[in-house]
């Protein structure tokens, strides 16, 4: 990987790595390292590591923040936090994907861009700087990722049903409930991923992924959601 590469995004996450073998392998793609079969190997294990981490770090900030809220609202914020829809996002939002190595196919289908590549990268990227400089490191790091998250009203972030916001607000159009179809399924049974379509009488207004049927649908809404806010605003 080209060392500007690795430059641009030690920028983005405001760390630098003593030993960049770790970064390199978080930006790797498992279809990469088999077309290539380069030494190093894919960012599917840091993605595991990484995972617990966050969820570690997420809990201790809402815990510490928020010292009125109950167990059941502090893991609905976490989880909603931590779900794929939220990570791809913070990722997008710093233009990750475009530093990802790929395979073949995936760049021909826009695996750039995908939700489920984002999040894993993420949290690949996570375990990567928490291997390179520890738990601290890794806290000054994902911290600042989440602020503009954390920072939002607590009923946002704790109990944000966006199913349930979708169908009230297709109910106050007068307009059929929406349509949920599965468009894609894939991945090994330990680690499967979904893909849904949220549909409005018959017109596709959303796209989801999620590691679950719930979180992809619950993506899906939130897509829709963000469409429809748009079509509602006033031509400039």
């Amino acid at each position: 990987m080209k060392p500007e590469i690795l430059e641009q995004l030690q920028q983005r996450l405001g760390y630098r790595f003593a030993d960049c073998k770790h970064l390199h392998q978080a930006l790797t793609h498992p279809s990469f390292h088999n077309e290539q079969e380069v030494g190093g190997g894919d960012y599917q294990r840091l993605e595991f590591l990484g995972d617990a981490i966050l969820g570690m770090l997420l809990a201790e900030t809402l815990f510490a923040r928020f010292p009125e809220a109950d167990e059941g609202a502090l893991s609905r914020s976490r989880a909603q936090l931590a779900e794929q829809s939220t990570l791809a996002g913070i990722a997008r939002k710093r233009e990750l994907g475009a530093l990802v190595q790929l395979g073949k196919g995936e760049e021909q289908s826009a695996g750039h861009d995908k939700d489920s590549i984002l999040c894993d990268v993420l949290e690949a990227l996570i375990a990567a700087v928490y291997l390179d400089g520890g738990l601290e490191a890794a806290r000054r790091v994902v911290l600042p990722l989440f602020d503009d998250l954390l920072d939002a009203p607590w009923g946002v972030t704790a109990s944000r049903d966006a199913k349930s916001e979708l169908q009230e607000l297709l109910s106050a159009r007068s307009l059929a409930p929406p349509e949920y179809r599965l468009a894609e399924e894939s991945g090994p049974p330990h680690d499967r991923q979904f893909s849904f379509h949220v549909l409005v009488e018959g017109r596709v207004v959303g796209e989801g992924q999620g590691r679950s049927k719930k979180i992809a649908q619950q993506a899906a809404a939130t897509r829709a959601l963000e469409l429809l806010a748009g079509e509602d605003e006033p031509a400039a």
